[in-house]
């Protein structure tokens, strides 16, 4: 960010949007004269005076009161109250239990059923990656183009905003994963996908669809704009964003996809398998270092042995845990929680079952917390007659 130049700078990224030529002349030299200073400033700080003061030891559990923290955090991002150890021993079980269905896709499509074999095809091996970025934009819009003609066998709503694909800039698009931000209530602004398109080469099909049907449909493109046009909801809840249940959401549509028959092959089904594996991997990681001890190199030894990701990309994630104690287990937390809330109400209402109805009542109310969501869909089953 130091060293782009002014006008690819982040930070006038406003200005881009306005088209306001006074609002970008005046940006420009804020940039230039006080925020990009600032930053310098702020680099130098950290490599002459911070860098070696710093602790060592990652886990937030070392700080003064850092369990009572990290006990906090789990219930800020999950709202459930689950100790670190139960959450590290439900991320070892989900994990061995995805490696075998990672095992048994790789016997029927690829000849071995050898889990570092099928993470190396899933990393590396050119039959699965790109040639050029507008093969990535082509292979990512079908992907999304399949999803959105399938949602009305599996939504009762569906909301009538767009999505487009949109490619990181420069100086993002090294580091930038698929993202996805709303758009305007109005209609005005459809929502937006960003995805990296440096080396395409590098970039492999393994897991972008199942990425792609993350974030869009019937992943958070579908979530938020459900929140934004549907009657009714409260204004806070359209905007509001609790990460167990929205991250749960898109996590769980990842497996929805496969219902809904949208993987073009069981190549983008390990994508999808090797994402969750992702997931799995995250509970037991971030416990481990937050809570039992584990060092960054212990973190990321685990994940290069058990994840479809080069060191660089594991190295980052990594980083990221550290940073945000407890927010990456949003993700298969929520999603477990929302199967088991489907897998109740299937029980209990047998045939009377409509996996239509269930879905939009699980979104229609916005991102609550999941503890508010179980009430909701055991009083949604209730009245469907299911006692």
């Amino acid at each position: 960010m130091v060293g782009a130049e002014l006008g690819d700078s982040p930070f006038f990224e406003p200005a881009k949007r306005d088209g306001d030529e006074a609002f970008a002349a005046a940006l420009r030299e804020v940039v230039g004269k006080e925020i990009r200073p600032a930053m310098v400033r702020y680099r130098d700080f950290l490599e002459a005076e911070y860098r070696d003061r710093a602790r060592e030891v990652v886990g937030v559990s070392a700080n003064p009161r850092g369990e009572e923290c990290y006990a906090a955090s789990v219930r800020y991002y999950t709202s459930l109250e689950l100790t670190p150890q139960e959450i590290h021993e439900m991320g070892l079980e989900k994990l061995a239990s995805i490696q075998e269905e990672m095992r048994a896709v790789g016997r029927r499509s690829f000849d071995t059923d050898d889990l570092p074999a099928l993470l190396a095809i899933a990393r590396e091996d050119r039959r699965y990656t790109f040639g050029t970025r507008q093969e990535v934009l082509d292979y990512t819009q079908a992907a999304i183009d399949r999803a959105k003609a399938a949602v009305p066998d599996w939504f009762g709503f569906v909301p009538k905003a767009e999505v487009v694909i949109r490619p990181y800039p420069d100086y993002q698009e090294r580091t930038g994963g698929g993202f996805y931000s709303a758009g305007a209530a109005d209609g005005s602004r459809p929502g937006i996908y960003e995805i990296g398109l440096f080396e395409p080469e590098k970039i492999s099909k393994v897991g972008l669809e199942a990425t792609t049907f993350h974030e869009t449909y019937p992943g958070h493109h579908l979530q938020v704009s459900v929140g934004l046009e549907r009657s009714g909801i409260h204004p806070i809840l359209q905007y509001f964003f609790f990460s167990g249940t929205g991250e749960g959401w898109a996590l769980y549509t990842e497996r929805l996809a496969d219902e809904m028959g949208l993987y073009s092959s069981d190549a983008a089904r390990l994508g999808m398998l090797s994402n969750e594996a992702l997931r799995a991997a995250r509970l037991v990681v971030d416990t481990g270092m937050h809570a039992l001890g584990w060092s960054r190199q212990q973190a990321l030894d685990y994940l290069l042995a058990n994840v479809a990701w080069a060191e660089s990309e594991a190295a980052y994630e990594v980083d990221r845990y550290i940073a945000v104690p407890a927010q990456a287990l949003s993700y298969l937390i929520g999603s477990l929680e929302i199967q088991r809330l489907r897998s109740e109400a299937e029980a209990k209402l047998g045939d009377r079952f409509d996996i239509k109805a269930f879905h939009d009542a699980v979104l229609e109310d916005g991102t609550v917390t999941l503890g508010m969501l179980r009430q909701k869909i055991d009083a949604w089953a209730a009245a469907q007659g299911g006692g």
